[in-house]
């Protein structure tokens, strides 16, 4: 990007008698990122390139201290900025100088810098805090989630308010250093690779390291601490592969869970084939304690899930699901959130596929299930999934209606297309940030046909599409599920699961 200079009082008015045109005065970024949905979330006027966090945690008063370091590029004359935070703040330093700073909203962090910082320019923030997090409320509800030995810092669209001050949007992606100094003999998870072990420190505390090397979305980043046994391995090609399961678990979810999350590298490998190479330097899961977390979340790099999703038994469709996003919503995540279908309806057609491969229910049997399932007046029908509004950011048509979509878009252009589409995708958007009419307009390049019908129909008209040809889709009268895919997909309407 050019370096462009600030711009004096003196140059504020046309400069005499040169016909040279002023620049304009440095002023505050917008305290939104652009995104219609959620208009005052992440921050303009910056780019962030990496975060380093470094906290301590004590579970018995819910008390967290820290410091958050955050790289990042100027993109415009910057004399103000904001951050997405609601703990309490003691300092801020821009550029090595004391800024001053102030709240607006529930969870905005106005920072004006001892100096203008000029487009293009450097910016390196220095946040201190200290809070309770559980008792800081914003967006009328309280994202962090106290558990009996510990905190779950796990949610989607918001999380990072609660732990760290950030441009909490998933359209500014960036590097991250997670450093938690806990009481001993407590875990503390994060995402990625452990580029030290964890150290004892003095006064009863250990510090966990964590490091994620490749760009990742704010929510994506978790921190769970609490006791946990944790199982280590490797894959085929070298990456750790990092599991942990609360010692707060019963003996038979427990082994349900670890039965499930164990086949990580094995899902994620065969994922791999289907998808393109696994986008991340690790792999594994996290299972919370019970009657904690209330859904699954693709943490890059490793998921965490809720010991719910095991009650029934073991569940490698869940698995299947979230490590599904490590391609659809963590390395290839949205502009928007408007796009949310891009994420989940690719990761519940994986489940489709999941099944397929395992001989437990074809895609189309799923497809033929799933559409006679739904009353004609059901939210899946009435929300248009390309445009699914904040009340159903989550709801039945991102999901399923979203799977939907991918099935009639394989069956309209043939396997070969299908996949070279999605391969394609995947690889042309890898770390990057798309939008739904990139990814039509792509499978429109690769397959050579007009499919403007096609998405129209199931991803824009709020009415139950009509399917072509009941012979062609083998459609019946009532038709019955697989079996192991309709208890699963059952348990994560019941959940919920992202």
């Amino acid at each position: 990007m050019r370096r462009l200079l600030v711009a004096t009082l003196a140059t504020a008015l046309t400069l005499a008698g040169t016909g040279v045109a002023a620049q304009a005065a440095p002023a505050p970024a917008a305290p939104g990122i652009g995104d219609a949905y959620y208009p005052d979330y992440g921050n303009g006027g910056y780019d962030v390139s990496h975060y380093d966090i470094r906290l301590r945690y004590t579970p018995s008063t819910d008390r967290l201290t820290g410091t958050t370091t955050i790289l990042a590029t100027a993109t415009q004359d910057l004399s103000r900025f904001n951050l997405d935070f609601v703990l309490d703040v003691s300092s801020v330093l821009v550029n090595n100088r004391p800024a001053a700073f102030s709240r607006q909203g529930d969870h905005e962090l106005v920072v004006t810098p001892a100096r203008t910082v000029a487009a293009g320019g450097a910016l390196t923030v220095v946040v201190q805090y200290s809070g309770v997090p559980s008792s800081k409320v914003a967006a009328g509800y309280t994202a962090w989630i106290r558990t009996p030995d510990g905190a779950l810092a796990v949610g989607e669209p918001e999380i990072a308010w609660w732990w760290y001050p950030s441009n909490d949007h998933p359209a500014d992606k960036a590097t991250f250093d997670v450093s938690v100094s806990v009481p001993d003999g407590l875990e503390a998870i994060s995402n990625g690779v452990q580029p030290r072990p964890p150290v004892r420190e003095t006064l009863g505390y250990t510090r966990w390291s964590w490091r994620s090397l490749k760009p990742q979305a704010t929510y994506l980043t978790f921190l769970t601490v609490g006791q946990y046994d944790i199982t280590q391995d490797t894959t085929a090609d070298g990456s750790p592969v990092y599991n942990a399961y609360s010692q707060l678990l019963s003996p038979d979810l427990r082994d349900a869970a670890q039965a499930s999350v164990e086949r990580t590298a094995e899902v994620t490998d065969w994922e791999s084939t289907v998808f393109g190479p696994f986008p991340f330097e690790a792999r594994g899961g996290v299972v919370a304690p019970p009657d904690t977390l209330t859904f699954a979340l693709e943490n890059q790099t490793r998921p965490n899930y809720s010991a719910g999703f095991f009650r029934r038994g073991s569940n490698t469709y869940v698995v299947a699901h979230e490590n599904a996003h490590q391609w659809f919503g963590d390395s290839v995540s949205v502009r928007t959130w408007q796009n949310i279908w891009l994420n989940e309806g690719f990761a519940s057609y994986a489940e489709w596929l999941w099944s397929e491969k395992n001989d437990e229910g074809t895609a189309q049997e799923i497809f033929d299930y799933v559409y006679s399932s739904y009353p004609d007046d059901a939210a899946i029908w009435t929300t248009a999934p390309a445009d699914p509004g904040v009340a159903q950011l989550f709801g039945d048509a991102v999901y399923d209606r979203g799977a939907l979509t991918l099935h009639q878009l394989r069956l309209a252009v043939g396997d070969d297309d299908f996949f070279e589409i999605v391969r394609t995708w995947v690889a042309q958007k890898k770390y990057g940030n798309a939008t739904t009419a990139e990814f039509t307009a792509l499978a429109e390049k690769i397959s050579g046909k007009d499919l403007d019908a096609l998405f129209q129909a199931w991803l824009y008209t709020p009415s139950k599409p009509a399917l072509a040809s009941v012979a062609a889709h083998s459609a019946k009268a009532a038709p019955v599920a697989p079996k192991s895919w309709a208890t699963i997909n059952r348990t994560h309407q019941l959940l919920g699961e992202h």
